[in-house]
């Protein structure tokens, strides 16, 4: 049976897009096995890293990255279950990956840790996320970008996006007055991760911390009337004092999407929310146009692979990950990183 002529055109680019991809990988390993039998540093200053499918040139601050030969995998990593925020964001955002999520949960909260041991624990993950394909990964923590994010892209072997640059950047967008209200925890406050990479863009901030609208999160509380008054006494202490102008609200704890509806309705109506989970999921994409190449019709999956990793009990990950991440976790993986 003949092949319809816009099928057959189709089939056609789809082949030479391969070709060409099959022609850039071949050119990077011959160019790597060049300068390893030299000892020299490409004239670029990048590192060739050729792997799990994947041909780029990385250096750790940008991103030069040519198509891959089959679907990429993100590594997502998170101290425990805010992080899935922001993988729901990039399923929606970038279906055509796959996803691998790991979740330190035995080792929460790394808000009363130093910024060594955040550093040595977020990179552990990360190499273990590496050694499970991940070509990409996100720091989908606030407190580990905030405290660590250079460690962790000098330990890593792969590109690294963290949360806080991705929400300080939207921000930027948004913001018409350049006053910006930014909530998260007590360490990504402390840090003052936020006031910085929003200064940098001309943007003053006033950063408030909010313990008590994780656990509350936690528990499920997304619409109680406590979590309702909590909110509504932080956010007027936040936007008091020179900062009623405001006109940006900037959610720097991945916990906050899930009452991102509540929040909404105690902030005054003329701020704008910023969700540094759809943000990062945003930059992610931007990050990812040359890996991603067009599949054959046969080779098309639906839906992405997901592969969840946790350090604790992997039936609390499942039941508390659901809220998340807005659907069923069928398998988790327990982890256990040797101190």
């Amino acid at each position: 049976m003949p092949v319809p002529k816009n099928r057959a055109c189709r089939l056609q680019q789809v082949r030479r897009q391969r070709l060409k991809a099959r022609l850039i990988h071949k050119k990077f390993a011959v160019g790597l096995k060049a300068y390893r039998d030299t000892n020299l540093t490409p004239p670029c200053g990048n590192i060739f890293v050729i792997g799990s499918g994947v041909s780029h040139c990385y250096d750790r601050d940008a991103f030069c990255l040519p198509m891959t030969l089959r679907r990429p995998t993100i590594g997502v990593f998170d101290s425990g279950f805010g992080g899935l925020t922001v993988l729901k964001a990039l399923l929606e955002l970038i279906p055509e990956a796959d996803y691998a999520y790991f979740g330190d949960t035995a080792r929460l909260p790394y808000g009363s840790k130093s910024v060594e041991t955040v550093a040595r624990y977020a990179v552990e993950a990360a190499h273990y996320l590496e050694g499970n394909g991940a070509a990409l990964l996100v720091i989908a923590c606030n407190t580990a970008t905030a405290l660590a994010l250079d460690q962790i892209k000098a330990g890593a072997h792969v590109p690294v996006v963290g949360v806080v640059e991705p929400g300080a950047e939207a921000a930027a967008s948004v913001s018409k007055n350049k006053k910006v209200v930014v909530v998260g925890t007590e360490a990504t406050v402390s840090s003052h991760a936020y006031r910085k990479a929003l200064a940098l863009r001309g943007l003053e901030a006033r950063e408030k911390a909010c313990p008590l609208l994780v656990p509350l999160v936690e528990e499920g509380w997304t619409e109680h009337p406590v979590t309702e008054r909590v909110a509504d006494i932080y956010l007027r202490e936040a936007f008091d004092d020179g900062f009623h102008e405001a006109d940006t609200l900037v959610l720097g704890c991945t916990h906050y999407p899930l009452i991102k509806p509540l929040l909404r309705r105690m902030a005054p109506p003329h701020v704008s929310i910023v969700d540094s989970a759809e943000s990062t999921a945003r930059a992610v994409s931007g990050h990812l146009q040359n890996l991603l190449v067009p599949a054959l019709d046969e080779e098309r999956r639906g839906r992405p692979r997901l592969k969840f990793f946790a350090t604790d009990s992997v039936e609390k990950f499942r039941k508390l990950g659901e809220r998340f991440l807005g659907h069923p976790i069928e398998e988790v993986e327990h982890v256990d990183l040797k101190e």
